[in-house]
């Protein structure tokens, strides 16, 4: 019978070799911690409740994530797939695409994206300006090239105006980035009841929302979910204790996750451990989408991460648990009109 002890031997010898790569990894990253002593001692951080911005770059960063001029078909821009209404991912499987075919992947959320060390489900984008560089040459994304984009933005006088107000220059490449990594910045959802309650808040949570989060520690959930975005801090691989892909089969490219990028084979099977914050508005879920419920995404990962096959009674509870993590979006940030 597996112990916690071995689980957590599996889970957490991997989150300590990482720990140097955790507080280094990016320059776009803005974990900011949380100093006040009242908050509750443990392995999840609140998402602060306000953040440092450039405010008018954030607000052209705001029209530049809604426009579709970014794509070489002129139909699909951030927003499209990353629908700021609906959990911040776009809720399909696998992920609208701008090609003739298919997506080959699910698409994250953007919300609280600046608090993952990598980006995209690999880890290929060490940077939010690299997810962006990614997107921009994507086949099933923009498709499009700097050159295309920046001529398409120039003819626009009055988008050009507000360009040389902030960056007192024309458009470039590194300034429309810049713009919209700033506009990213605001996409956090705080105030979840999980993050009221960890602010000692200790009615925000139900008896059951309670039980529920002390099953996820005691059976080492945790130990690859915590800190301030409840993951998003380290590659784990998917399939410790049961191989779900081999039962699945079709193995393709995206199932190999990290070893696409590093073409080691430790790296086969391996992803960036996703955020569960907001997990229940940005069903499906899993890599491949094949998750389609909460329920079913719990009872997979406790086969494949942790070893155990979970009772209906255990699944419930620590849904209940992972449903107060949906924080709430002050859309209403950046209204003031350039």
């Amino acid at each position: 019978m597996l112990t916690i002890k071995h689980i957590l031997k599996s889970c957490v010898q991997p989150l300590l070799k990482l720990s140097v790569t955790l507080a280094f990894s990016s320059s776009t990253t803005f974990a900011y911690a949380e100093t006040n002593q009242t908050i509750k001692r443990e392995p999840i951080s609140p998402i602060p409740q306000t953040i440092e911005v450039n405010k008018p770059k954030a607000q052209l960063g705001k029209i530049l994530f809604f426009d579709t001029r970014f794509s070489k078909s002129g139909t699909i821009s951030c927003a499209t797939c990353h629908q700021l209404e609906a959990g911040g991912d776009d809720n399909v499987t696998m992920g609208i695409s701008s090609a003739a075919d298919k997506n080959i992947i699910n698409t994250p959320t953007i919300f609280n994206a600046g608090y993952n060390f990598r980006q995209n489900w690999d880890g290929a984008a060490k940077t939010l300006e690299d997810q962006i560089e990614m997107v921009m040459h994507n086949t099933h994304e923009f498709n499009n090239t700097w050159d295309n984009v920046i001529s398409r933005l120039t003819m626009d006088k009055n988008l050009s105006k507000i360009f040389k107000n902030i960056y007192k220059e024309t458009i470039t490449k590194g300034n429309i980035t810049d713009a919209i990594v700033e506009y990213e910045k605001t996409l956090i959802t705080p105030n979840s009841r999980f993050d009221r309650y960890l602010r000692n808040e200790n009615d925000a949570l139900t008896e059951s929302e309670i039980r529920g989060y002390t099953l996820f520690k005691e059976y080492g959930c945790i130990s690859c979910h915590q800190g301030v975005n409840v993951g998003g801090n380290l590659f784990q691989k998917f399939g410790i204790f049961y191989d779900y892909l081999a039962e699945r089969g079709n193995i393709g490219r995206p199932d190999f996750g990290k070893f696409n990028t590093t073409n080691r084979q430790m790296d086969k099977f391996v992803f960036k451990v996703p955020s569960l914050r907001n997990i229940a508005v940005t069903a499906p879920y899993l890599h491949d989408g094949s998750a389609e419920t909460l329920k079913e995404v719990i009872s997979i990962m406790g086969k494949t991460q942790i070893g155990r096959e979970l009772t209906p009674d255990e699944i419930s509870l620590i849904e209940s648990f992972l449903r107060s993590l949906t924080g709430k979006y002050d859309n209403k940030l950046l209204d003031k009109t350039l």
